[in-house]
C-alpha cells in the first residue's frame, strides 16, 4: 500500500469514508438527515479540507468548530458520535493507505475531534467563543 501523497489519494479517502458513513447506523442519520442528502457542497469542502491539512495545499476556507456547533443545535453531537466517526476514518485510511501521512491523518482527525467535541460542551457556556 502506497502513503498519501496526491490531491487523488485525498479524494478517493474522502469518497470512501462518507460511502461508509452515509450507511453507518451510528452517525448516518447526522450527515444523511440534519445536514443533507445533497454532498455535492460537502465533498469538494472536505476535499480541499484535508488537503490542507494532509498535503499543505491552500483553498480551504471555513470554521470547522463553528458547523459543528451549529450542527450540534439541531441534533446533539455525542462523544460516541466522534469515536464512530474516528473508528471509520482510521479503519478507511488503513484499508487504503499505508506511511506517515497516513499516520497524520489518523492522529490530526483525533485532535480535532477532541478540539470539537470541547468546544462542542463549552458552547452551551455563557460566553462561549468560537
Amino acid at each position: 500500500m502506497k502513503d498519501i501523497t496526491t490531491t487523488a489519494d485525498v479524494e478517493l479517502l474522502i469518497n470512501t469514508f462518507y460511502d461508509k458513513v452515509k450507511k453507518d447506523d451510528t452517525i448516518g442519520y447526522i450527515f444523511n438527515e440534519v445536514i443533507g442528502r445533497d454532498w455535492s457542497h460537502h465533498l469538494p469542502v472536505m476535499y480541499k479540507f484535508w488537503n490542507m491539512v494532509l498535503l499543505t495545499i491552500p483553498g480551504y476556507e471555513g470554521y470547522p468548530t463553528r458547523k459543528h456547533v451549529e450542527v450540534n443545535k439541531q441534533t446533539p453531537l455525542k462523544k460516541e458520535h466522534f469515536d464512530r466517526w474516528l473508528l471509520l476514518w482510521d479503519n478507511t485510511i488503513d484499508h487504503l493507505f499505508k506511511g506517515e501521512i497516513a499516520d497524520q491523518a489518523k492522529t490530526k482527525a483525533q485532535l480535532m475531534a477532541n478540539l470539537i467535541h470541547i468546544k462542542i460542551e463549552e458552547s452551551a457556556k455563557e460566553g462561549f467563543i468560537q
